[in-house]
């Protein structure tokens, strides 16, 4: 964001609805999280626990679920085939963790069925970390190119941001569809405490949604101050 308004533009208002949704998303996931962080799941069950059992019952008892310090720092890292969940998420059994757990536990579901969105946000993490970094050393170049070249750098790189977030949609909305099969169908969760693992998960969701937003509207803002130097 900083540097989409680091050169002005006409079209600087662009970015404005990314920003107010990216806010909004983090508002939604955090206030959802911390609502049913205090509703113990009637399993009683840890989220490690219930991670465990769904990896289990899909024959991955060759995956591991460790413990990671952080807040919401779950994740599943495909290339040490591995589930870590945050010691909120690992040691607690309220619908929030069982549903983040669970969730987690899905993206190993999809590794081993091969799904191929996620295969292919794979192959797109080197290209986006480079991208990631490259936003950081945009403001030192800007010192040594002109706006043309500048702008031209700035719709690659939110370009390539833009089609990993359209790539993770469909991951991490099947990941949740994996997630909350398995709880029902396990019996982990109850079809009462299904919606509220629905809304955690929604919530979530949310993020993801507001990231392409964002990286949508600073694409085509960059594209817009492009074709404006080039007219110059």
């Amino acid at each position: 964001m900083i540097f989409g308004l680091m050169i002005w533009s006409p079209w600087w208002w662009l970015i404005i609805p990314g920003v107010a949704l990216s806010i909004y998303a983090q508002i939604k996931v955090s206030s959802t999280y911390n609502r049913y962080l205090e509703v113990p799941a009637g399993s009683g069950l840890s989220g490690a626990q219930a991670a465990r059992a769904v990896l289990d019952e899909a024959g991955l008892q060759n995956v591991p679920v460790e413990e990671v310090p952080g807040h919401l720092t779950d994740h599943y890292d495909p290339t040490k085939r591995a589930l870590f969940l945050s010691s909120e998420n690992y040691r607690g059994n309220s619908l929030s963790a069982i549903g983040v757990a669970a969730h987690e536990a899905g993206h190993a579901l999809q590794h081993k069925a091969a799904y191929a969105p996620m295969t292919l946000r794979q192959t797109l993490v080197p290209a986006t970390q480079f991208a990631s970094n490259a936003i950081y050393f945009m403001f030192f170049l800007s010192l040594f190119l002109n706006i043309a070249k500048l702008a031209t750098l700035a719709v690659v790189i939110y370009g390539i941001l833009f089609l990993f977030q359209v790539v993770t949609l469909p991951v991490e909305f099947d990941a949740s569809r994996r997630a909350k099969q398995q709880l029902l169908r396990l019996g982990l969760i109850d079809s009462r405490e299904h919606s509220a693992v629905n809304k955690v998960l929604g919530a979530a969701a949310l993020t993801y949604v507001a990231a392409m937003v964002y990286a949508l509207l600073e694409l085509v803002h960059w594209i817009l101050i492009a074709r404006n130097s080039q007219r110059d």
